[in-house]
């Protein structure tokens, strides 16, 4: 028998991703009757409000990463690891009030380490099972990282396991308590579109590096001719602009956005986890460009260039032209939504 519970959905905030792979997961609780209930922060709490405006929500603290406009990503993250200690304290003590004001039964959390409770099953999703970092930090990051899953009901991976990967070593299996749930994306293959877009342009991140990345790429754009569509990821905002040959828009809901990748030739994006879930669902081409310093985008970006998938360039290097000369000797991505790894995991929690 399968119950109707109330379940409380926990996204991080950094960046969109987190809460982009919630989607889905939202949409198949609601279809089986679930009371879903949302807690987040910042521009990840804006993107669920927008796609399911009939929830509740709840803001919860926010971990604001700094990311500086330098390669020095570890360094910046690490002096900022007393201000994420506090914020997962205070999300803690704020689930748990949820939990009891609620009587929530089901927690949900995507990445966000203090959102469990001892008194209800609580579900952690990540793909970062083996976390990408520095040499000398690598060790101690893992074993805090595998502390933290352990206070969890259950750990749910969002990829497949063995050959089909598409987070590589990330996600495989170090011998811990772990269930694979399969590629999570918001999108769907459709029926196939006329080319509207040479070029889509996919912004997203924290800032300083959201800013940096747009400003680079709209020069790349409006140099090249090319007709183009630049989505800032600003879910806050609500503008739309048309200068010749380069439309930009600050936020699209997710249906939107599923057409617009359908309609466009080639993608350029940041190589996070969730854009290469929903590219791989949809069978895409993309060239990527790695936050700079971010290791996990720069191991991501690697391993599908080393497969032939996508063709990936330091945002230092890169030009639009070059890309997209280059993007010739890439397969892009196949097809890997149609399985029911995710049905299964949720048929189980909610018996």
């Amino acid at each position: 028998m399968i119950e109707k519970k109330k379940i409380l959905i926990c996204p991080l905030d950094w960046g969109l991703g987190h809460a982009t792979r919630c989607i889905p997961i939202i949409r198949e609780l609601l279809t089986r009757g679930c009371e879903v209930k949302v807690a987040s922060s910042g521009d990840a709490l804006a993107l669920l409000k927008s796609e399911f405006p009939a929830l509740s929500f709840y803001e919860i603290t926010g971990y604001r990463p700094f990311y500086g406009s330098s390669k020095w990503f570890a360094l910046s993250l690490a002096l900022q690891i007393p201000k994420f200690s506090r914020a997962i304290r205070r999300e803690h003590e704020e689930i748990g009030k949820i939990v009891q004001q609620e009587a929530i039964e089901v927690i949900i959390s995507d990445n966000r380490y203090g959102c469990w409770s001892a008194e209800v099953p609580a579900i952690l999703i990540t793909h970062q099972i083996n976390i990408k970092a520095p040499r000398l930090l690598s060790r101690m990051v893992n074993s805090v990282n595998r502390r933290w899953i352990g206070k969890f009901t259950s750990c749910w991976v969002p990829d497949r396991e063995g050959a089909n990967s598409l987070a590589g070593d990330m996600s495989a299996n170090p011998g811990i308590d772990i269930n694979y749930i399969g590629p999570l994306s918001r999108f769907s293959r459709r029926e196939p579109l006329n080319t509207k877009y040479e070029v889509l342009a996919i912004i997203s991140g924290p800032e300083p590096q959201r800013k940096i990345f747009e400003t680079l790429v709209r020069h790349e754009l409006k140099k090249s001719g090319k007709k183009a569509l630049m989505v800032r990821g600003l879910p806050q905002l609500n503008e739309r602009t048309n200068d010749g040959m380069l439309e930009e828009v600050a936020h699209l809901t997710a249906d939107k956005l599923n057409q617009v990748i359908l309609e466009s030739e080639m993608i350029i994006s940041r190589p996070g986890y969730s854009t290469i879930m929903d590219l791989a669902a949809l069978g895409r081409k993309a060239v990527f460009v790695p936050t700079p310093g971010q290791p996990e985008q720069e191991y991501l970006g690697k391993e599908l260039m080393a497969r032939k998938i996508a063709f990936c360039v330091s945002q230092g290097k890169f030009t639009l032209d070059h890309a997209l000369s280059e993007s010739i000797h890439y397969t892009g991505f196949e097809n890997h939504s149609g399985d029911h790894l995710l049905q299964t995991a949720l048929d189980k929690l909610l018996r």
